[in-house]
């Protein structure tokens, strides 16, 4: 981190007085870190068991897909409705509900035997998930400045890399010592560990007791936005509400398809096993990791340089967007590490990109709407998700290809980003018709 984002300077007429801002902000960022850790170490657990299930559950394709539709569906509803929660709440007391929801949710799939039952726990799970990310943009945007924004996002995003990175090994020692029920079981527990720390360490900034006076000031040195909530039903006549939504619904979906089939493309594309594909997984997410961050990094660094904010925003997205295009050739290539890299690439631009569209929806809205307006375009990754998760079914089962998929994960991104531009071609703060600015 730069030292100008920890000091800034007192001018005399002779003199400049350096003063310590302080940093406990990145304190909140790391809880917001692990709590989507945790997350996707929930969500991740029934890709990597795919082929236990098919097999001691007499399981197809198409019955897969629909326990994944389950999730993106409660997801999708979760989200319209939790990101008015957590304005509603505020985030702390939201998030440690969302948390502890999903947790349980997490560890009932440990009581499933058969697709209902199980789609009904992943229903569970996904309504409680879906608290996670309006609850940490809604914290980034009340404890960052909108310079340090998307660098924030794109370290708690790098969560999700962390928690894919860590859940392949933690569930192969598992289900090999206690069998692939515990492996529900024991990551569904480890969320109540997190609420503990998040209720204590927690505050909003201006009750924040071991917040400085000068970190305070950093934090809010934005122009003031306006304190009351805002109903989401009046997000809905933006053009900007729209972008975002489609952006998400375009995008989202690609992340879904590497988390739930990207160890059964192994196995089926290249014949590795639980115990052998752990490995792989962990060099695809840990490289998706440096994307996410990286993402995040390129345009804080040019909003630093004195460019807008709709010029960082939007070449940071288009850098991810044409670099994740060679990603289509993972599905040709006979050498599994070749393919394993080429994901890699697409599973790192994608995080990248996600920092960076995350981040347009405080540079968009107020703060009052930020946790709304996250819902709603979380909506439209999750419906694309739904989507994505039958076409995959099908496709798979009719075909036993995964040429098509790869090639929508390596072109939609460029088209998202066309669209965005085409709606709001320059990103800036939305006037709420009605509320002061």
């Amino acid at each position: 981190m730069s030292v100008t984002n920890e000091v800034k300077t007192v001018e005399g007429a002779k003199t400049s007085i350096p003063v310590r801002i302080g940093h406990y902000r990145w304190t909140i960022c790391a809880l917001l870190f692990f709590a989507t850790t945790i997350n996707y170490i929930d969500r991740q657990v029934i890709g990597l068991l795919k082929n236990d299930l098919m097999r001691d559950l007499h399981w197809d394709q198409i019955d897969y897909s629909n326990v994944v539709f389950f999730f993106q569906l409660a997801y999708a509803m979760g989200l319209l409705g939790f990101g008015k929660v957590i304005d509603w709440l505020g985030t702390r007391m939201g998030f440690s509900f969302a948390l502890i929801f999903w947790s349980i949710a997490a560890m009932a799939h440990a009581a499933a035997r058969s697709v209902f039952t199980f789609g009904a726990a992943r229903f569970a799970l996904g309504l409680g998930e879906s608290g996670n990310f309006p609850a940490c943009i809604k914290t980034v945007a009340e404890w960052f400045p909108k310079k340090e924004r998307a660098l924030a996002t794109g370290i708690f995003n790098s969560g999700t890399n962390v928690g894919a990175l860590i859940t392949p090994p933690a569930v192969w020692l598992i289900i090999s010592t206690l069998g692939w029920r515990w492996a529900f079981i024991i990551t569904g527990a480890i969320g109540f560990l997190w609420v503990f720390f998040w209720l204590a360490m927690y505050q909003r900034p201006e009750k924040h007791p071991r917040l400085s006076k000068a970190e305070f000031e950093y934090i809010m040195s934005d122009p003031p936005d306006p304190i009351k909530p805002i109903p989401w039903l009046r997000l809905f006549p933006y053009k900007e509400t729209w972008a975002f939504f489609i952006g998400k619904f375009m995008t989202d979906p690609i992340w879904w398809f590497y988390l739930f089939w990207l160890p059964g493309f192994l196995k089926e594309k290249h014949n590795m096993e639980l115990s052998q594909a752990w490995v792989p997984l962990i060099v695809v997410y840990s490289i998706a990791s440096f994307g996410a961050i990286g993402g995040g990094w390129i345009s804080s660094n040019l909003l630093k340089r004195g460019w807008s904010v709709n010029a960082a925003r939007k070449t940071a997205m288009l850098i991810c967007a044409l670099c994740v295009v060679p990603s289509f050739f993972a599905s040709q290539t006979q050498s599994a590490w070749g393919a394993i890299l080429l994901v890699s690439l697409g599973c790192a631009c994608h995080q990248g990109w996600s920092s960076n569209i995350f981040s347009t929806a405080s540079d968009m809205f107020p703060r009052s709407a930020v946790g709304s307006m996250v819902g709603i375009g979380g909506m439209g990754g999750a419906v694309g998700g739904m989507l994505i998760a039958k076409v995959t079914g099908y496709v798979l089962q009719w075909t036993n290809s995964y040429v098509p998929i790869f090639a929508t994960a390596a072109s939609v991104y460029l088209l998202s980003l066309l669209i965005m531009h085409l709606m709001v071609p320059r990103l800036e703060q939305v006037r709420i018709a009605g509320e002061s600015q």
